[in-house]
């Protein structure tokens, strides 16, 4: 019996960190372990990168050359012969590689990102190869990418926000709404990727009793081609910040970390967008439900 385990680790500090930043050497070790002697037609380490973009349910069927012209969007990809072909021998054997992250011509290393519709993923490959009666063995492992930092300052943009009836849009009947007032700032929609959304929200008054506060995180993907772009929005993540009828006049804190993985810097490129937008959700007792809609820039600083 044999096993091909496959870890990564740069330096101790980049291994805490768990991530890999551009223009750093990803470095690691392939560890083997067998009871007897393997014999083998060449072990090779693979590096790949790709955006891969598909289109929402609603979207399939209106543009139906986007599957044709739109294949997944390769950033990077490297191999290298870590072993030529021979034996190994039984127990553990450790071989060591290194690969500098680095772009050719005038290619750019996107930050990892998992969407709904865009994927920005990195993995590197192990493969064994072996004789015609044995099993090729693979070995594959995610690592994940930070794009450079911004040069220079970040300047913020803050918002103050006035919520009432006469505010809102896309709304038929007017007024059957009831009565309400909630101001409220936010510290910036200009937001470093590693720092909190803050912010503060306050209810004046409110003829009906309030429900919920809500603070939700959207992500709005965008792909397309010559035919046209196809725009959708899908919750992040949903955080309750007041619970119940609160009391008015009452500040309450706005706070958001942006989770990892599942958002990135602000993104746009010739086939797809990434771009993200924060709403504030009331929930009214009469079951009315307000939302004042923010859209955010990420970057990395």
């Amino acid at each position: 019996m044999f096993d091909v385990e496959l870890w990564i680790g740069v330096d101790s500090l980049l291994w805490e960190r768990g991530r890999i930043n551009y223009g750093e050497v990803l470095s690691g070790v392939v560890v083997i372990t067998s009871k007897d002697t393997v014999q083998h037609q060449g072990i090779s380490l693979t590096m790949e990168g790709s955006v891969n973009l598909q289109l929402s349910a609603k979207s399939v069927g209106v543009f139906e050359a986007f599957y044709n012209s739109v294949k997944p969007i390769q950033i990077i990809n490297s191999t290298i012969e870590m072993v030529k072909p021979g034996k190994l021998p039984s127990g553990k054997t450790e071989i060591p590689f290194e690969f500098p992250l680095h772009m050719k011509g005038n290619k750019v290393l996107y930050e990892t990102y998992h969407g709904v519709f865009v994927n920005i993923q990195y993995t590197l490959r192990c493969d064994m190869r072996r004789s015609l009666l044995a099993k090729d063995l693979t070995k594959t492992c995610e690592f994940i990418v930070h794009s450079l930092s911004q040069k220079g300052k970040l300047t913020p943009s803050p918002v103050d926000f006035t919520i009432t009836p006469e505010t809102l849009q896309n709304v038929k009947e007017r007024a059957s709404l009831p009565k309400f007032l909630i101001r409220g700032h936010l510290s910036s929609t200009n937001c470093i990727i590693t720092q909190p959304l803050t912010g503060e929200l306050v209810v004046e008054s409110a003829e009906a009793a309030v429900k919920s506060i809500e603070l939700q995180l959207v992500r709005v993907e965008t792909c397309g081609c010559a035919e046209g772009y196809a725009r959708d929005a899908t919750e992040i993540q949903n955080i309750q910040i007041a619970d119940g009828d609160i009391c008015r006049g009452l500040p309450i804190p706005i706070y958001m970390v942006f989770p990892r993985l599942f958002t990135c810097p602000t993104l746009e490129t010739t086939n797809f967008k990434v771009e993200f937008e924060v709403n504030i959700v009331v929930l009214l007792h009469d079951d009315h439900l307000i939302t004042e809609n923010f859209p955010l820039k990420l970057c990395r600083m």
